[in-house]
């Protein structure tokens, strides 16, 4: 028997179903049952004694470790959701996690609260979660946070008001000390600052999800505020802007108490996971970091002398806000803080800033290296169709995901070294690329089925449709797909359609909601499988408690035929979930054939199989030309990706500065010449 993918070593695994068949040997045999053997030598001990103790020490462990044995319930729980929701779940770089002692988990949030399912199903440590009061006052989500000891926090984004009038920012050249420092100047039309707003309060201008700090209330109409953690290109989208511009105001909140409880668990040895990126996003990268992660991993260093290891969490999903996608959780390697800053930090003011950004530099570094970073959508759709075309031979999840992050990393390079005027060949590339990918959408097909596309007999012009039936073997393939969904037709339609449709209905909603609402979200694709789940929680009970009142209330059944038969539904359940899976899998699979019939599509498919060559042959041949320009990303082989986002995220910021100096120079030319 082979081990399942869990935390058990395959020793650990071996010796386990040695001790459980050993159990049933020796309970089997009378002779030498322990119990039993017992109470043959005491016959004044009856079996009731036994069970009393064994009953009373049961009960003390489960007092006495309740939240423990709820934790890994819960997480088992969790294990059975993943394995209905998604068809593949794989994880990367296990061994890299420190075996004991605190850890700090950063997680990127592009699932809501399916991340914190995934993080705690496959991680072996025991897990504790920030996450935002709103959430955990949530009834089922808040419920199964509490049996995570999750420590809720309160955002202020959750409790943010429309500001009265409307902002300028005027960058404050004077205040603005150094360049990690931006200090700015607001100024209101029909404001009222020092009636709705307080020094240590934030506003957030419209078009953002960066709020700026108050530090100085001068009247009604002008205040300073600090903007040092806004990032540079959000300064450049929304606070330069010349005309008057909406606001949201978001008090201040004391968290004194919520740092509190993450220092004491870190002291104690436990782990926490944080999404530094404060909320759940659909974007193709990471939004910008909250400071709170590294306050915490500097409050334990100054408190507790625990300088704790921060392990980046690459969770990248596939087709998520469907059922069955797929998902890989990737553990990167951890980082420290360095103990000579620690001096800084206790300074206080521009020193701590300084230090904490530094970290917030590196935490991010970390966290872009275990998922692939890309503008947007567009971009990581294009990447993925390069990687699979370039590809010679089928890869593993780690390989899969180190050549994504090849090209996307590749991808900026190139845009940094042609300063967004790529070469022509490029750009022919990337529209033949795309044109292929809308061919095939079109079609309803996938790019690993066309290379299959012209193994069957190629000249089928003269062919009728049922000799192309006969050559291309699909009534087979028919009863094949017949038998599946026979097999899953009853569970389907009995237990899983039902629940399924008004989940989608449900999450649809939900989606339309939260995107009206979110200032960081795109589509809202990001919440669909948390609601799903959380209404199936309900849903699926409820149906099956329903059915059992059809069968108590209106049929002649026994009772122990009627719980065989609700104890058997959830196994029906998956069954159904496992033959439609197939069923579609096959009916995709015959897709291809099937459109063969229609002259239209039969020339169309025809053409796919060179074009596909085609476009492989110019894609190898333009990165053999342009891949030694950059360096290990395409030389190297085990790469350390944490190193090569510093690397980028510097050679971005040199190229930015040089950007604007040249654009500064230029506007001080025009001023002279004038």
């Amino acid at each position: 028997m082979r081990a399942p993918e869990t935390h058990l070593s395959h020793v650990d695994f071996t010796k386990t179903q040695l001790g459980v068949l050993g159990g049933i040997i020796v309970l089997t045999i009378d002779q030498i049952n322990p119990v039993k053997v017992f109470l043959h030598v005491f016959p004044s001990v009856a079996p009731w004694h036994i069970v009393t103790i064994c009953m009373l020490l049961s009960l003390y462990i489960w007092v006495t470790e309740f939240k423990k044995l709820l934790y890994y319930g819960v997480r088992i729980f969790f294990h059975s959701i993943l394995s209905i929701f998604f068809r593949e779940v794989e994880v990367i770089g296990r061994d890299k996690l420190p075996r004991h002692g605190p850890i700090i988990f950063t997680v990127n949030h592009a699932n809501q609260f399916i991340d914190a399912v995934s993080l705690v199903s496959s991680c072996s440590h025991k897990v504790s979660y920030l996450m935002a009061e709103a959430s955990y006052r949530r009834r089922i989500v808040g419920d199964l946070a509490w049996a995570l000891d999750v420590v809720p926090v309160k955002r202020a984004q959750d409790s943010a008001a429309s500001g009265k009038g409307k902002v300028i920012f005027t960058k404050d050249e004077s205040l603005s000390e150094d360049a990690n420092t931006l200090i700015m100047t607001v100024s209101g039309t029909d404001t009222a600052f020092t009636e709705h707003l307080k020094v240590g309060d934030k506003i957030r201008p419209t078009g953002t999800p960066i709020g700026v700090k108050v530090t100085e209330l001068m009247d009604d109409g002008k205040m300073i505020v600090d903007g040092s953690d806004v990032p540079p290109e959000e300064y450049e989208k929304v606070f330069t802007k010349t005309e008057p511009n909406t606001y949201d105001v978001l008090k201040k909140i004391d968290q004194k108490d919520v740092y509190g409880k993450v220092l004491d668990k870190l002291a104690s040895g436990g782990c926490i996971g944080i999404f530094p990126e404060g909320g759940s996003h659909d974007r193709t990268d990471l939004l910008p970091l909250k400071v709170g992660v590294a306050l915490i991993a500097y409050s334990a260093l100054e408190k507790d002398d625990l300088n704790v290891p921060i392990v980046p969490v690459g969770l990248n999903y596939f087709r998520s806000h469907r059922w069955r996608g797929r998902a890989t959780v990737e553990f990167g390697e951890p980082i420290y803080i360095d103990p000579s800053t620690l001096k800084d930090y206790k300074e206080g003011g521009t020193n701590k800033r300084r230090v904490c950004n530094e970290l917030l530099d590196r935490i991010q570094d970390s966290m872009r290296s275990v998922i692939v970073a890309t503008p947007d959508y567009d971009s990581l759709q294009l990447i993925h169709t390069a990687r699979r075309l370039y590809q010679r031979k089928g890869l593993q999840g780690k390989e899969k995901q180190d050549m994504a992050r090849r090209f996307a990393e590749g991808y900026k390079m190139l845009s940094l070294l042609t300063q967004g005027d790529p070469p022509e060949r490029w750009l022919d590339l990337q529209q033949r690329m795309i044109a292929y990918n809308k061919e095939l959408r079109e079609l309803g097909i996938r790019d690993y089925q066309v290379p299959g596309l012209d193994r069957e007999k190629s000249d089928m012009r003269e062919l009728e449709p049922d000799d192309v039936l006969g050559i291309l073997r699909i009534p087979y393939q028919l009863v094949h797909i017949m038998l599946l969904l026979l097999l899953a037709a009853i569970p389907t339609l009995f237990l899983n359609l039902p629940v399924g449709l008004l989940a989608g209905i449900y999450s649809e909603r939900r989606r339309k909601k939260l995107l009206a609402k979110s200032k960081v979200k795109v589509r809202a694709y990001d919440v669909m499988l948390t609601e799903k789940v959380l209404f199936c929680i309900v849903a699926i009970p409820s149906l099956w408690f329903f059915y059992f009142l059809v069968l108590f209330l209106f049929t002649d059944f026994d009772g122990p035929t009627i719980g065989l038969f609700i104890v058997s539904l959830p196994v029906f359940a998956y069954m159904g979930i496992i033959a439609t899976e197939a069923g579609m899998v096959s009916i995709k699979d015959i897709r291809p054939y099937y459109r063969r019939l229609f002259p239209s599509s039969r020339r169309k498919l025809r053409a796919l199989p060179a074009t596909r060559r085609q476009l492989q042959v110019d894609l190898r041949a333009f990165i053999k030309k342009v891949g030694p320009a950059l360096g290990e990303i395409y030389y190297g082989k085990d790469l350390n990706w944490q190193q090569i986002q510093e690397r980028s995220r510097l050679s971005s910021a040199r190229l930015k500065d040089m950007s604007n100096d040249d654009n500064a120079s230029q506007e001080s030319g025009d001023k002279k010449n004038k």
